[in-house]
């Protein structure tokens, strides 16, 4: 199952899969299309996994393996690719509230988000070698953007299992919380990114023309918001 939570701006999306660590099925990809479609028009998302065990601990083994013919393997990485560049495609800041282990699969839907928040033990890697398989959902090439090609290729390749104090590290994930107060800890975050104009610093970090980003400033300088903003700094400054 996956929730859709939407309050104040901010889209939470919860893979809730206790039975599988909230492994991915063709069913859970379906779901996670409508909860996507939902999400659209909140100004930040959030990505976690239910419970404390498992963000995503990978592809459904069980039920994917009903899949054999090369067309078939092949329709399946697209889709579940395609989901993942929707998330890291949303407009406003993403995200991936590391919840529990992000293996395999699991770890390429946390690189989609623009964000990775760790609870203090869990367990990250591109361990899909242990299958004789690769990364197909976007994940190789968007670790190498955090990591550099070098280091992608030595994780990916070897399948090591990172600790979340070793992805931080390696710039891996950006913040490590503790276990305790965790889901607190996130959706503090979040809701801060969801209530700031963090979606059009989100636009120009990912690269527009200098026109459109003074545009976007100007925008933001001449709404109420800003002015109220301002008010309260220059009367605590009197």
């Amino acid at each position: 199952m996956v929730d859709l939570e939407i309050q104040d701006g901010l889209a939470v999306i919860t893979i809730d899969r206790p039975h599988a660590r909230n492994a991915i099925s063709l069913e859970t990809m379906g779901q996670l299309e409508k909860a996507l479609d939902g999400a659209q028009g909140a100004r930040a998302l959030v990505v976690t996994g239910a419970g404390d065990r498992a963000f995503v601990s990978g592809g459904d083994l069980k039920e994917l393996s009903a899949l054999r013919t090369e067309p078939e393997a092949s329709a399946m990485a697209l889709r579940m690719r395609t989901i993942c560049d929707r998330i890291a495609e949303f407009p406003g800041p993403v995200v991936a509230a590391l919840n529990g282990h992000a293996l395999g699969g699991g770890a390429e839907v946390a690189v989609a988000a623009d964000i990775r928040l760790a609870a203090d033990d869990i367990r990250i890697g591109f361990n899909q070698v242990s299958l004789e398989i690769m990364p197909a959902w976007g994940g190789a090439e968007r670790l190498a953007g955090l990591v550099g090609k070098s280091r992608a290729l030595l994780l990916a390749g070897t399948g090591r299992i990172l600790t979340a104090a070793e992805a931080y590290e390696l710039n891996l994930v950006d913040m490590v919380l503790p276990r305790e107060g965790f889901a607190e800890g996130w959706r503090t975050i979040a809701r801060s990114l969801a209530g700031r104009p963090a979606g059009e610093i989100k636009r120009v970090i990912d690269g527009v023309p200098a026109t459109e980003a003074v545009a976007a400033f100007a925008r933001l300088w001449v709404a109420d918001e800003h002015w109220a903003a301002a008010d309260r700094v220059m009367k605590r400054a009197k």
